[in-house]
């Protein structure tokens, strides 16, 4: 009897030690899971030259980059590597986006373990977004799990899936896009939650899904996962961003709201965090787009079961990283597609030159960080004029002005040779109406009284959409960011010859701009509440509905924008007799396209008035007679006590 109690015990504690031993192994406070990162690629699979802080750098590339995640796996093979979306759309390479899924497939074959889709994933519609899922689960090659959480399929569904929406149901589905992942990295049992943010669908005009509010999903799938899954560590890879304003800083509000996540890998913005933002027990990182540089951060295990950091860096991918022999071979045989499917139809191969350049182009965050003039702005907008008035069919119906936001722009040109391929991914956004890739460059008219309504809206509006910045071919004006808002610009005028033209308010004035800015319009135009309204027309004032019925077109082809930009380039004079066009000196200088004013004297903030001023001072008026009508009220009330006081006493 003693003998079977004392077998009994013994197996007891076996068994004892064995569950324990199971459940320090599932979660050892003190161990650490080290997480490589990136997101909004924007199709840069090669190295580029570019402008880093003034100095042109040789920088990108996923051969580097894999060649840092294969060193980092030697280190430990349990690594996570993750993305947070925009992997598509940036480059030549998107322009076989449909057929090659090259980007995903990449992804897939460095080990990326998640990544989720970001507004540029929508860009070639549905169709072309359904396109690339195919392809990218047709071709056999291992692929990174694809989660979002916040797609609204019950809304759709009950109010009848459109077209669009069915084939990206259809295409979800085929390529298993789930809500989240479980990835087991060692012991540690990591769930991965992908979502769609709020500034992420207003950018994607041409996106059919609907969607929930991002943190309300988020919080319903963690509850999820808390209830169902056995998991140590949560990550969310978010294609929100973060922002300056807290409270448009939509992946800050996220790890407030949702305190059990881990970590927040943030795209969107392209932000650059040197430091992770942290808010209770949840880190937001991001390492900043196009490649430029492999986030990577390490995360230690606390006795609570919760993370800390352990370690975190944002490393650069240089020429100084060696590239990856194997995955570059991989990179070339994509990129060899690029001329035969899509370049020969417009006249051109990737690596032609079309001029030499020795002007300094402003850097691209420019474009939105400094509200000024900017030689990249003034070289984009003349192209739109010079391809349009030299198109082989051109009407002859006179262009005033030509605009560019600068949100469409990518990449900004180094200087030395600029080639067909630099050009393409300086302008490489979205498809047009012919299903090919590359936003068609459209023609509208405006009243003169609406061009100076789009100066005030850059003036007065882009300050809280810097995508919005306009920069401009034929119109001119002067702002002061010290005036009240509405009224900041002074001076607005057309430039036609070198010659001032005053705009006529009820006069008709054509206007070139590519199709995502008139789509995007009404983005625009809802920052201002709808104060500052612009309505796009035909030459007869007939409001426009569909920006693609004004597409221009040549010989029955759309004009596309970059190769607009393309045309203009090759049309330099050719100044030092090399047999390639130089970019003109006129370039060198800025030309008062916008001329901003800083004077806070008195005469500076209140000459020109405009309804908008007479509406604020009537509402300060209005103030300021409240406050005096408060104050006499009070004094009045006060004698009556001191006079009932002082009849008391008596």
């Amino acid at each position: 009897m003693k003998k079977r109690t004392a077998l009994a015990a013994a197996a007891l504690l076996l068994a004892v030690f064995l569950w324990v031993q199971t459940a320090f192994a599932q979660a050892v406070p003190g161990q650490q899971v080290d997480i490589l990162f990136t997101h909004d690629i924007h199709s840069h699979l090669d190295p580029f030259t570019s402008l880093v802080e003034g100095q042109e750098t040789d920088t990108g590339g996923f051969a580097r980059t894999n060649a840092l995640i294969k060193e980092q796996r030697a280190k430990n093979p349990d690594t996570l590597v993750i993305d947070g979306g925009d992997f598509s759309m940036g480059t030549l390479i998107q322009t076989v986006f449909e057929s090659q899924a090259a980007e995903l497939r990449l992804l897939g074959y460095m080990g990326c373990d998640a990544t989720t889709f970001g507004n540029h994933e929508y860009d070639f519609r549905s169709k072309g977004l359904a396109n690339m899922l195919t392809s990218a689960t047709d071709s056999g090659d291992p692929l990174p799990a694809l989660v979002v959480c916040n797609v609204d399929w019950d809304a759709m569904e009950s109010a009848g899936l459109t077209e669009g929406q069915q084939r990206l149901k259809d295409a979800f589905a085929c390529a298993d896009v789930r809500d989240y992942t479980i990835v087991q990295k060692g012991d540690v049992r990591i769930a991965v939650v992908g979502v769609f943010g709020k500034d992420a669908l207003a950018c994607a005009p041409t996106c059919e899904l609907k969607f929930k509010d991002p943190i309300e999903a988020v919080k319903a799938t963690v509850a999820q996962i808390k209830a169902t899954e056995d998991v140590d560590m949560l990550v969310c890879v978010s294609h929100s961003g973060t922002w300056e304003d807290p409270k448009k800083s939509e992946d800050e509000l996220l790890a407030k709201a949702v305190p059990e996540l881990d970590l927040i890998l943030s795209g969107h913005t392209h932000t650059e965090i040197r430091q992770p933002i942290c808010h209770g027990s949840t880190y937001v990182v991001s390492c900043g787009e196009y490649g430029r540089n492999l986030g990577s951060i390490s995360l230690r295990q606390k006795a609570d079961g919760r993370w800390e950091l352990a370690d975190y860096a944002l490393l650069p991918i240089t020429a100084d990283v060696p590239a990856d022999a194997d995955t570059q071979q991989r990179i070339d045989r994509f990129m060899d597609t690029v001329d035969t499917d899509y370049l020969a139809q417009f006249g051109y191969t990737k690596d032609q030159v079309l001029a030499e350049n020795d002007v300094v182009f402003s850097l691209l965050k420019d474009l939105g960080d400094v509200h000024t003039e900017h030689n990249l702005g003034d070289i984009l907008s003349d192209a739109y004029i010079y391809a349009v008035k030299n198109a082989d069919d051109y009407d002859g119906q006179p262009v005033d002005v030509a605009v560019v936001p600068s949100g469409t722009v990518r990449d900004t040109y180094a200087r030395g040779n600029i080639t067909v391929e630099q050009v393409f991914n300086s302008f490489s956004l979205g498809i047009g109406a012919d299903g090919v890739p590359g936003y068609p460059l459209i023609s509208v008219w405006l009243t003169g009284k609406e061009l100076k309504t789009a100066a005030e809206i850059d003036a007065s509006v882009s300050d809280l959409m810097t995508t919005a910045r306009l920069y401009s071919s034929g119109l001119n004006f002067t702002f002061n960011p010290h005036r009240l808002p509405l009224n900041k610009v002074t001076d607005v005028y057309l430039e036609q010859d070198g010659q001032r033209v005053e705009l006529e308010d009820d006069k008709l004035y054509r206007v070139i701009a590519d199709l995502y800015s008139g789509q995007m319009l009404s983005a625009v135009t809802k920052m201002s509440y709808g104060i500052l309204s612009i309505v796009p027309k035909y030459p007869d004032g007939t409001p426009i509905e569909d920006f693609e019925d004004v597409i221009i077109t040549e010989n029955g082809r759309e004009l596309k924008a970059w190769d607009a930009i393309a045309r203009y380039m090759a049309s330099f004079e050719d100044t030092d007799g090399d047999g390639i066009p130089n970019v003109p000196e006129y370039y060198r200088t800025l030309h008062d396209r916008k001329v901003v004013e800083t004077s806070r004297s008195p005469a500076a903030l209140l000459k020109k008035p405009n309804r908008f001023t007479a509406i604020f001072a009537a509402l300060i008026a209005v103030a300021v007679l409240l406050v005096v009508g408060v104050v006499l009220l009070i004094r009045k009330l006060v004698r009556r006590l001191t006079g009932k006081r002082r009849k008391k006493h008596c």
